[in-house]
């Protein structure tokens, strides 16, 4: 799911447009699915300049879109100056996790490794394939490494920063 922010902060997705002249705006949701974006009351957006929290009002999935209502976005004018900010939540809202089952946000810059120890870089992103996770690892070059749990991804240490992969580094 989502971006890395902070320790505090995930990353859920952004403000992507305007949806009428109600201060509605258009959202790009990073979770799955989509429209889970509107589980949560309370968004945190910011960019560069800061934070602020905002009250979800109302939202619901429009098209193959999320559109929402934020307060004090009563109108167009409002709502523009929220354009490109990111939405994030608090990290202790998130629902907990079963053994072995990660965020995205918590691999993104996790050195890589192979099982013999050569580097192969850090993970950049994650990219849903629709068979299964795929690793952007960037490091002397860019490499796809399918995330496939006891496959080969074969360990991941969160505190220590590390993820060691069952990978050719030639391919």
């Amino acid at each position: 799911m989502t971006g890395r922010c902070d320790e505090r902060r995930v990353v859920l997705g952004r403000v992507a447009g305007l949806f009428g002249v109600h201060g509605w705006v258009k959202v790009h949701s990073d979770t799955q699915p989509r429209e889970n974006i509107l589980e949560y009351p309370v968004w945190q957006l910011g960019d560069a300049g800061g934070w602020q929290a905002r009250r979800l009002i109302e939202g619901r999935v429009h098209g193959k879109g999320i559109v929402a209502q934020l307060e004090g976005c009563d109108d167009r004018a409002t709502a523009a100056a929220l354009l490109g900010t990111r939405i994030a939540v608090g990290r202790d809202e998130l629902p907990p996790l079963a053994d072995g089952e990660y965020y995205w946000t918590d691999l993104e810059g996790l050195r890589v490794r192979t099982a013999s120890g050569r580097e192969l870089g850090t993970v950049d992103r994650l990219m849903e394939t629709g068979a299964n996770d795929v690793l952007v690892v960037r490091g002397e070059r860019e490499r796809l490494i399918p995330f496939l749990p006891d496959r080969v991804v074969t360990d991941v240490d969160l505190e220590a920063g590390v993820m060691v992969v069952d990978w050719d580094p030639d391919f």
